[in-house]
């Protein structure tokens, strides 16, 4: 008998108005509910004609694609052949990719990057306000986008890109600044710590800042302090540093916090910096290597400045936590694919990057205030799986729409909850 290569199946075509992603249909009435449709009307560009799209007409359907899985402008096409969704969201109109593109170019290049960036600003106030927390822990990190344009510059890493600047709670990972800028782009660190207090409800606190190297610097020290937040922040080994270490006599065995021996030691010394007014503790971490690093002595180091009144383990332990940070960057870059640009304009590629931090933030705002709580803690890619590819057909009854879910009465109830509290939101 001769094995059949084929699966036994005919192929059709279907005329039936059927979405394979019934889960954006609720996505966008989040969004309304939540009031970033209203945002951008308001706080974004109008178009130069009475003909043109407006700015909820381009960045819709970016937000709906990046939620759905979408990395390229072109990929805008899935949403437009989405006869279903649009009817949905009444979405009647949309521009093509070619057309968007040239709209990227003027917003990020015009005032469109001062609009986002208010959104953006907004749609955090209100998400911070709904929040139970009343204090906060800041992380702050830069990260790599590699890129080959012909704009981008060389990084510290050795490839052309842009190094980006996120700053995010560990409470509630909200993205509450962000700074596109070139690959070879230092020192603009100020800004990224004094926007969170500047959208800070009444009544809610920066408790703590866990940093990188880029942020040990006297005025980052003396802006935390005045505002009563404590820091710990990895420390440069310069040369005063490299001196106080030689000093250390006494070192001891670091634990993890369960009790567990590593392989790394553990002294601490006080320190104080150049315009700084006060002094600091520097927790300084010592192991093996084979070759040496710091003074050829057969150990690398790592440095921790802080004014924490705990324990030097206590203060590793803490600041070790801030490798959160790095699963905020990842979902932002993996889970909404602004890891790829779309174009050779340094503009254009900022206001894609803008686009992309609010789609992240409410996706964030959304698995806070209306998914299911066991749902809660998963990615935006296992949320795509579950609750946003599920398809249902539309259907138009007695001039109403009516979304028929092909799903389990599990998955339906839990779609039609969160339609529920949507409309709690907006009411």
């Amino acid at each position: 008998m001769i094995k059949q290569k084929l699966l036994p199946f005919k192929m059709g075509f279907s005329r039936e108005v059927i979405t394979p992603r019934s889960g954006l249909a609720i996505y966008s009435e989040f969004l309304r509910a939540v009031g970033i449709k209203a945002l951008v009307d308001r706080l974004m560009p109008e178009p130069g004609s009475n003909r043109g799209y407006k700015a909820w007409q381009y960045i819709e359907p970016i937000l709906l694609m990046m939620i759905g899985g979408g990395r390229h402008i072109e990929e805008l096409r899935e949403i437009i052949e989405d006869e279903g969704l649009r009817k949905l969201i009444g979405m009647k109109e949309i521009p093509s990719p070619s057309t968007v593109g040239d709209w990227l170019r003027r917003q990020g290049n015009g005032s469109g990057l001062l609009g986002i960036k208010a959104v953006i600003d907004e749609a955090n106030k209100k998400a911070l306000k709904l929040d139970s927390h009343e204090e906060y822990t800041l992380y702050s990190d830069p990260t790599t986008i590699e890129a080959q344009k012909h704009d981008a510059k060389m990084t510290y890493v050795g490839v052309k890109g842009y190094r980006p600047i996120i700053t995010a709670f560990k409470e509630i990972p909200l993205i509450v600044y962000h700074s596109f800028r070139e690959g070879n782009a230092v020192g603009d660190v100020m800004e990224a710590l004094r926007k969170p207090y500047e959208i800070l409800p009444e009544g809610k606190r920066i408790s703590h800042a866990s940093l990188d190297s880029e942020y040990y610097r006297a005025d980052v020290m003396e802006h935390l302090r005045g505002k009563g937040t404590t820091f710990s922040i990895a420390a440069d080994k310069d040369i005063a540093v490299k001196e106080l270490i030689k000093g250390i006599k006494e070192w001891k065995p670091l634990r993890d916090k369960e009790g567990v021996l590593t392989d790394r030691e553990i002294a601490e010394v006080v320190h104080t910096m150049n315009k700084l007014s006060f002094s600091f503790r520097l927790i300084i971490l010592r192991w093996k290597t084979g070759q040496g690093d710091l003074f050829s002595d057969g150990y690398n180091y790592h440095c921790i400045a802080t004014d924490l009144k705990c324990s030097a383990e206590q203060v590793v332990w803490r600041y070790n936590e801030r490798g959160q940070v790095e699963n905020v960057i990842k979902e932002l870059k993996n889970g909404f694919g602004v890891e790829y640009m779309p174009t050779g304009d340094f503009g254009a590629n900022s206001f894609w990057f803008c686009i992309g931090v609010l789609a992240y933030n409410g996706f964030i705002m959304k698995k806070n205030l209306i998914l299911p709580e066991e749902f809660k803690t998963k990615t935006i890619q296992s949320i795509r799986w579950i609750l946003i590819e599920v398809a249902g057909k539309v259907v138009e009854h007695a001039r109403r729409l009516c979304l028929k879910i092909n799903a389990e009465v599990e998955k339906f109830l839990h779609l039609k909850g969160m339609r529920q509290r949507c409309a709690e939101l907006s009411g």
